[in-house]
């Protein structure tokens, strides 16, 4: 089944998943205030509207791509009252938690439907529709919006009700930049001992060690000839949105009652490197701060 689809923010992220829904078949009219990335979606068969309330206004499904939740919430102010009754809101942002219940409330408030599905992948699973969608979203809203998203991703898992879909990205976020860190700190460590990269990737690629961020994701250069390590550092995932992510997971932890040290930590550090030297570099070149990375 094809849809009409209104897709707001066409950046980075939007843009090839917006693409990827026109290949697919579905109808799609779409809204980005930066006019380079609406002509680039125009030529990858999106029609470009002139504001946000006209990309939506015949469509039944709308997908936002939005920075943050002030963000998402300021759409959905004029999304909202443009849209036609029962038209089913998909949130792909990364936001709070509290943020995606309450737009999941107002869009239920003004007579439609919403969940939240935020990606895991980056831009190259955007570009290749290999992303994963974490989805929070009532059982019936999960089966309709399902196919839809299968033209943009390769996995989607139905996490729970509203704000679900939100809590596991932020979570699994939080592993990940912790887990970047320790690898980082490990290589640091490492080169101190005189161990070769290759040597400690050897080992800790086959051991009790492994994980995404040292077998995909290598920070230092040369044993994972894919990673951004080899490439200058050149994102990936910048380490401006992990920081962004890390400092979500960090204020939810503190909402919850839930100590997190090592995630609070975690965002702390990020925070700084993407805010100095870190700044437009993936987030892996956070081990550039610690010592390490030598080539």
């Amino acid at each position: 089944m094809t849809h009409a689809v209104g897709f707001i923010g066409l950046g980075n992220m939007g843009g090839p998943m917006a693409a990827n829904l026109v290949r697919a078949g579905h109808r799609v009219s779409g809204f980005d205030l930066a006019p380079e990335a609406l002509r680039q979606a125009a030529d990858a068969g999106v029609r470009p509207a002139a504001s946000a309330a006209d990309a939506v206004a015949g469509a039944d499904l709308v997908v936002t791509m939005l920075p943050a939740g002030r963000h998402v919430l300021a759409a959905y102010a004029d999304l909202l009252p443009a849209a036609r009754p029962g038209t089913l809101f998909v949130d792909c942002s990364t936001i709070d938690v509290a943020d995606a219940r309450a737009a999941h409330g107002l869009a239920l408030a003004a007579g439609h439907r919403a969940v939240d599905a935020p990606v895991s992948g980056g831009v190259p699973g955007a570009t290749a529709a290999s992303l994963t969608f974490m989805v929070g979203a009532a059982d019936g809203d999960f089966a309709d919006v399902e196919p839809v998203l299968a033209a943009m991703g390769r996995r989607i898992v139905h996490c729970g009700s509203s704000g679900a879909g939100q809590a596991a990205k932020i979570c699994n976020n939080m592993i990940l930049g912790i887990s970047m860190i320790a690898v980082s700190e490990a290589f640091v460590l490492g080169e101190s001992l005189g161990l070769s990269h290759q040597a400690l990737f050897d080992v800790a690629s086959t051991a009790s060690g492994q994980c995404w961020a040292l077998t995909t994701n290598c920070p230092v250069p040369g044993p994972v000839p894919a990673s951004p390590a080899n490439r200058d550092y050149l994102p990936g995932f910048a380490a401006a949105l992990m920081a962004k992510d890390l400092g979500l997971a960090a204020d939810a932890a503190k909402a919850a009652g839930v100590p997190a040290e090592l995630g609070v930590r975690a965002a702390e550090l990020f925070a700084d490197f993407a805010a100095g030297q870190g700044r437009g570099l993936d987030f892996s070149a956070i081990v550039t701060t610690l010592g390490g990375a030598r080539g």
